[in-house]
């Protein structure tokens, strides 16, 4: 088995550059695409959502299969080719001449950029059961500080060139390429690889493969609901910020890289201090309960000022994710930890299909002027509601179905 420490280190430093490269086209984007649509905001609204959904539906059917792959030819493998494509996608992009290209961009991207299905795996080979929840704290880590430099040095890039953060993000990725290749050792030991089969490797199939443990389906419903509701903040935050507090570009991604901060500090940070004091069910529900306020003053807030208040103070909520993917991989046999996390990303994948879409219909329909339904943060209520039902399963799942050490 790799010593923990040094392979952490290397795949917090894969994650983190992926999720930079990802970050510096996060300001830019819906900027991009409503110069492609005649400056429409509302029609450049649906046109996000949909990218967004694009790549997230390829992720739903290519996580499950990278994930078996993982499990037969190793991890390392199957991260370095998914970094080697999403450096030559974000080529494509930084060129695209229409929309039309921006999708067929997307659809490649998301093809290729599931490595955190092998990544989770990899964590779950080196760690220790009793660590794994802390340790998954490291994938919000790594998002964290991604966004922290990521937005930031978009905002800025995108003020010169839109097209600009693309080319950035493709050297960034093939440099992680190229820093993997070298030094990303192998994780999962020959006696526990399985052979691939496409039965458990397509989308259903592998959802279908964890009905053998039912603790994890219970808690994998959590999981798709923290991440309807994640997603669907995800998708309208720059446009909500824009139109109800008027942030520019670099507002927004001073926002965007305080969010990376604070999701830093938890789930990096705090989140090894907490999880073991609290254990990790009584984890999950004061994490939920603690997203619900906060989604709940998003929606609240009537000035800019006020989001950061709410940010920084309701981030402790982010523990809920890595306790939750802590227990499912407590619940799962080391020879199917890739499957399993595949199936989590795939799950993971339906709710960005699914949530940019309603998140910015919800958002569209509650701005139009002239009607007594004019609410612009109505689609935080409704993440609130997720999260509260999202907790209640949890509690149902872990008393019907305990999982060892659970606190």
């Amino acid at each position: 088995m790799t010593s923990q420490k040094p392979a952490l280190g290397f795949i917090f430093v894969t994650l983190f550059l992926d999720i930079l490269g990802i970050g510096l086209i996060v300001p830019v984007l819906p900027d991009l695409v409503k110069s492609f649509r005649g400056n429409n905001v509302a029609d450049a609204a649906s046109m996000v959502g949909w990218l967004t959904s694009v790549f997230a539906l390829m992720q739903f059917v290519c996580a499950p299969i990278l994930g078996s792959l993982s499990d037969q030819f190793g991890r390392r493998p199957v991260i370095l080719i998914s970094l080697l494509g999403t450096g030559l996608d974000y080529i494509l992009l930084a060129v695209a001449p229409n929309l039309g290209w921006f999708f067929v961009g997307r659809l490649v991207n998301g093809a290729t950029s599931a490595n955190i299905t092998a990544a989770g795996a990899y964590i779950a080979d080196i760690s220790p059961p009793e660590k794994r929840a802390a340790n998954f704290g490291i994938i919000g880590a790594a998002f964290g500080l991604g966004f922290i430099a990521g937005p930031l040095i978009g905002s800025q890039l995108g003020a010169y060139s839109l097209r600009l953060p693309f080319e950035a993000a493709a050297g960034l990725a093939l440099l992680n390429w190229i820093y993997g290749f070298f030094v990303l050792p192998e994780s999962l030991a020959p006696s526990n690889r399985r052979k691939f089969s496409w039965r458990r490797a397509n989308p259903v199939g592998s959802f279908g493969a964890l009905r053998r443990f039912p603790v994890i389906v219970g808690l994998a419903q959590s999981f798709f609901l923290i991440n309807l509701a994640q997603s669907s903040l995800q998708s309208i935050w720059v446009l909500y910020t824009g139109y109800r507090y008027h942030w520019s570009e670099r507002q927004v991604g001073l926002s965007l890289a305080v969010i990376g901060l604070m999701a830093a500090i938890v789930q990096g940070g705090l989140a090894r201090r907490i999880i073991p004091a609290l254990g990790e069910r009584r984890a999950i529900v004061f994490g939920l309960l603690v997203s619900v306020f906060n989604m709940t003053g998003y929606a609240l807030a009537s000035s800019g000022w006020m989001i950061y208040c709410i940010l920084i103070v309701g981030s402790i909520g982010w523990i809920a994710t890595p306790s939750l993917q802590g227990l499912i991989s407590k619940a799962a046999p080391p020879d199917e930890q890739g499957a399993v996390q595949g199936a989590m990303m795939s799950l993971n994948s339906v709710a960005a299909v699914v949530a940019p879409i309603v998140g910015t219909m919800v958002f569209a329909y509650s701005i139009q002027e002239g009607t007594s339904h004019h609410f612009p943060g109505a689609v935080f209520l409704v993440n609130a509601v997720l999260m509260l039902v999202a907790m209640s399963l949890t509690v149902r799942t872990l008393r019907k179905h305990p999982v060892a050490e659970v606190g």
